[in-house]
Order: C-alpha cells, then structure tokens, then sequence
C-alpha cells in the first residue's frame, strides 16, 4: 500500500475530511500536524503555498476539495456512478461557495481578522447557513437513503457532518452556533448522527486530537 501523509495545521478545518476518509479506510497515514512557528520555513516547499497537502509515497497533492476527490476514489466513496459522482462534486461546490459566503464571519471567530462576531453571525452567517442548508436537506430528502448522494457513504458525507457536528455545543468547537438552529433541520441532524455512528469513523472521532475548529 502507499504511504500517506497528510500536512495540515493542528486543526480540523480542512484537513480533517481527507483523515475521516482515510480512518473509514481503515488505512495507516501520517497525520503531520504544523505547528504555526514552523509554517514559514514550509510554505515555500508545498505545491500552493497552502495547506492541507496530501503526500502520496512523498508525492505531493495540494487542495482540500482535489485531496479528497482524489482519497475518494481510491476507497470508493466517490459515487457508484458518474452520475453520482458528478452529483458528490455538485455538493462539495456548493459547500465550498457556502464557506466562501461565510469567510468574514469565520476569520473572526477563528482570531484572524479584527470585526464584531455577533453582528457577523447575524448577517453574514445565518442567512448562508439556512440557505444552504435548505439545499442539502432537498438532497437527502431526495436520495430517501440517509445519505447525501445514492445510497451509501460518499466523501461530502463526511464534509457536511463535520461542519453540522461543529455547530453542536457539545463540540467545544469556536463555530458553536447560539440558539436551536439546528432544530430547524432534523434531516441533517439525523445525517450527522447517522455518518458519525459509522463504526470507523466514530474510532477516529474519539481519538482525534482535541482542537478548538
């Protein structure tokens, strides 16, 4: 088998769809966590001058999304189908704008940008995270299966669960949403329960490193 390495920050952010999909594997990797202070001398040695990078028997791979498509396929859970396939990458697009939408709000909250957080969530985050999480209801209401595309287990199972799980108070997590949001979407409350109840998955959440996003 190939060795793994994934590079990121000691965070879950977007590191951590790509070690989800890994530990579902059931597949050895090493998880390189960087600490900010060792970051610089590095930056300049990674194919975007970003992270998270995937190293694959030390060849690298740059791009969260590109990283987990790639995982994906090689553990099958991409899609049965092109059709399915084509569907996964429609939703993991669409969550990547809705993190766009959202990146005032979470720079601020991580303790990166300067800005009032409470007037933020208001007008910044509420209204994309209903937005879009209307859309990803229609989507599990639509596969009728409990997962987001067909019938089984794909890789934007693991993006939108992470993020549901993230918005729960139990989290510790800094993106807590205030009040019962999450009330007002059962499905994907439901969904969240479901994909981090799988066996191996549920493994690596409770052996994670504990971090604050």
């Amino acid at each position: 088998m190939p060795h793994y390495k994934i590079s990121y920050f000691p965070l879950r952010f977007a590191g951590e769809v790509a070690r989800q999909i890994l530990a579902y594997a059931g597949q050895d990797f090493e998880d390189d966590r960087i600490a900010n202070h060792n970051w610089p001398a590095i930056k300049p040695k990674v194919p975007f001058g970003t992270l998270p990078v995937l190293y694959v028997d030390g060849k690298p791979l740059g791009q969260s999304h590109a990283i987990a498509r790639y995982l994906a396929r090689e553990f099958g859970i991409n899609g049965k189908t092109a059709w399915e396939e084509a569907q996964v990458n429609s939703i993991a697009d669409q969550f990547k704008d809705y993190f766009s939408e959202i990146k005032e709000y979470n720079m601020v909250k991580m303790g990166f940008a300067e800005g009032d957080a409470d007037k933020l969530y208001k007008e910044v985050f509420l209204p994309s995270f209903k937005k879009n999480y209307q859309l990803f209801t229609k989507f599990l209401k639509s596969s009728g299966s409990g997962f987001l595309v067909g019938d089984s287990l794909t890789w934007v199972d693991l993006l939108v669960a992470q993020h549901t799980a993230d918005l729960l108070p139990a989290s510790g997590s800094v993106f807590v949403a205030k009040g019962l949001i999450l009330n007002e979407f059962p499905e994907l409350r439901a969904h969240q329960q479901k994909i981090h109840a799988i066996p191996n998955i549920e493994k690596w959440l409770k052996t994670r490193p504990i971090t604050p996003f």
